[in-house]
């Protein structure tokens, strides 16, 4: 994914931020990685670049369905993150349903139970490679 550059405009792609300028400023990212980090996640399918002006013509980044399919896995890395590099996590997840604070966990599709590393069996299928 290009590492934690990667990570911090994919956070800010989360949070709804879809302009360069903000990525720049905001995330205190350099042009050159910034503009590189971007490239490879258009190029990997993880953003789209649109136009949003003509004159000058200027695009955002939106994220794809394949980027926001790893919405799980930065949410994993900031739980992670939360409890071990932090004493006070900067950035509180809220479910917008209720307005509560979010506890996002794993859990099996079928049965709907939280389950961890130790409740699960990895299968090999045969054919996948």
């Amino acid at each position: 994914m290009g590492g934690p550059a990667a990570l911090l405009i994919l956070s800010g792609c989360f949070r709804g931020e879809r302009r360069y300028d903000h990525f720049r400023d905001e995330l205190g990212l350099g042009g050159t990685v910034l503009n590189d980090r971007l490239r490879v996640l258009v190029e990997e399918g993880v953003l789209d670049r649109v136009p949003y002006q003509e004159r000058p013509v200027r695009h955002e980044y939106r994220l794809t369905p394949k980027g926001a399919d790893l919405y799980p896995v930065l949410v994993a890395l900031m739980n992670w993150g939360d409890r071990y590099a932090v004493d006070v996590p900067p950035v509180r997840l809220v479910h917008r349903g209720c307005g509560h604070p979010a506890e996002p966990r794993l859990t099996c599709a079928h049965c709907a139970e939280p389950v961890a590393w130790r409740d699960m069996t990895a299968e090999v299928e045969p054919d996948a490679w």
